[in-house]
């Protein structure tokens, strides 16, 4: 992130939330945010990468992330299967594009995490 401040809308389109969210939010304690002179909510970089769990270079909004090591990856045609171990016995299975797989660099052994959101299972590295 460039920035080391963020106004609250900024603050929720990093985090891919709304700024009603972010708001409630700020209500519950959930995000610390500070006020500026002019009393808008700001939100500092680090406030949001901590809210994110990552370094701030990725975009999705998803609240449930299973980390775990690359079991099997099997491609066919257009699209891959990955099977991620994430806690044994557990595990969990997506099925991706071939680019995706290529694009994530996923391969047996490969540390990945299961984005859970609604009724679909993303992959990222």
């Amino acid at each position: 992130m460039a920035k080391e401040v963020y106004s609250a809308r900024e603050a929720a389109q990093a985090l891919g939330i709304s700024l009603d969210t972010l708001r409630r939010w700020d209500r519950d304690g959930r995000i610390r945010t500070r006020r500026d002179a002019g009393n808008r909510r700001i939100v500092s970089a680090k406030e949001i990468a901590r809210l994110r769990g990552d370094d701030g270079t990725r975009h999705m909004s998803a609240r449930n992330r299973l980390r775990g090591t690359v079991r099997a990856v099997q491609v066919d045609g257009l699209l891959a299967q990955v099977e991620i171990l994430v806690t044994e016995p557990a595990r969990i299975v997506a099925i991706v594009t071939r680019d995706a797989v290529e694009e994530l660099g996923l391969e047996p052994g490969a540390p990945a995490t299961a984005v859970v959101k609604s009724t679909s299972v993303m992959v990222e590295s």
